[in-house]
């Protein structure tokens, strides 16, 4: 009987320090579990951070308070006159992307004489300020269908002929130079 009242006993000890054990690997993962959330948050801040830094040195290119309808009909007469495309790009100065794809073509001297030689450029805005519900409406709301930017190519008579959204010209952080390129040269007048 003492015989198995020791085997029970060391069974149930065995047990007992078995449950212990993963409690304890339980909250060791539990601690590795917040440690690694917490480097996460940072990682996270860090990024917002950076992000709102950059966002901060862009230039801001979208007015909410134009009268888009207004300046299209004022870039078709323009782009009837010089024989171009009319490029929207839309978007907001709340939009990273935005920012960086507008900054990118200002920058970049090859894409800037493209912009210049075959299209008349304008940035639609988008914003809680000025929607601009009854332009996206006419286009077929791209911007719903692919987020922000997204640029909507009108010939010179202010038909839509091409909606791009621009997930497909980034790499990286920025944009391809090659493709951005291309959809510059597709669309253009010329092509």
């Amino acid at each position: 009987m003492k015989k198995l009242s020791l085997i029970a006993f060391m069974g149930l000890s065995s047990i007992a320090f078995s449950q212990n054990t993963n409690t304890i690997r339980q909250e060791d993962k539990s601690k590795e579990e917040k440690a690694l959330l917490v480097k996460t948050d940072h990682a996270e801040l860090d990024a917002k951070k950076k992000a709102a830094e950059e966002k901060a040195k862009l230039p801001k290119p979208y007015d909410p308070k134009a009268d888009a309808e207004k300046d299209i009909q004022n870039l078709i007469a323009k782009a009837k006159k010089e024989k171009k495309n009319i490029m929207i790009q839309a978007g907001g100065n709340w939009c990273i992307w935005c920012l960086r794809f507008n900054q990118y073509v200002q920058t970049t001297p090859e894409l800037k004489k493209l912009v210049d030689d075959n299209y008349v450029y304008y940035h639609l805005n988008y914003s809680p300020e000025n929607k601009n519900e009854k332009i996206f409406a006419k286009y077929g709301d791209p911007g719903t269908k692919f987020g922000y930017p997204v640029f909507i190519v009108l010939d010179q008579n202010g038909k839509m002929i091409h909606v791009q959204q621009s997930d497909v010209l980034e790499e990286g952080k920025g944009y391809s130079l090659e493709k951005v390129k291309e959809f510059f040269n597709v669309w253009s007048p010329k092509s």
